[in-house]
């Protein structure tokens, strides 16, 4: 396996928020034609919620998230494994922090996938 490049990776990660905002756009009634809708604040707020659940959830799971199946990268613990639910929490707390994700080593891994240990590859 080859480590993901990082453009398929932004990519992946603003196919997912894109989604999650459409999601919670169409709950909270908010026009994505109208930034400043009554409830654009509101559809701001849930699409990070979204964003936190389904990033943690798919990618303790599987390791792959909605974009990045569609990119063909998977996230995986370094010894091969899946992430499991206690890295992929503190991956997840960290990229929501973005600074760590944008702080990379020389085998491209960010900071929050140093911390879980964790390493994005192609698929």
């Amino acid at each position: 396996m080859s480590v993901a490049p990082m453009g398929r990776r932004l990519i992946a990660l603003l196919v997912d928020w894109l989604l999650c905002y459409l999601i919670a756009s169409s709950i909270v009634g908010h026009n994505i034609a109208a930034a400043g809708d009554a409830h654009y604040r509101d559809a701001q707020l849930l699409t990070l919620l979204l964003f936190a659940v389904e990033v943690y959830l798919l990618t303790a799971v599987s390791g792959l998230t909605v974009g990045k199946r569609l990119l063909g990268i998977r996230v995986i613990r370094t010894d091969g494994g899946r992430p499991g639910f206690g890295w992929a929490a503190l991956r997840t707390v960290l990229l929501l922090f973005v600074v760590p994700a944008c702080l990379t080593d020389r085998d491209q891994r960010g900071l929050h996938d140093r911390a879980a240990d964790t390493i994005v590859v192609r698929l």
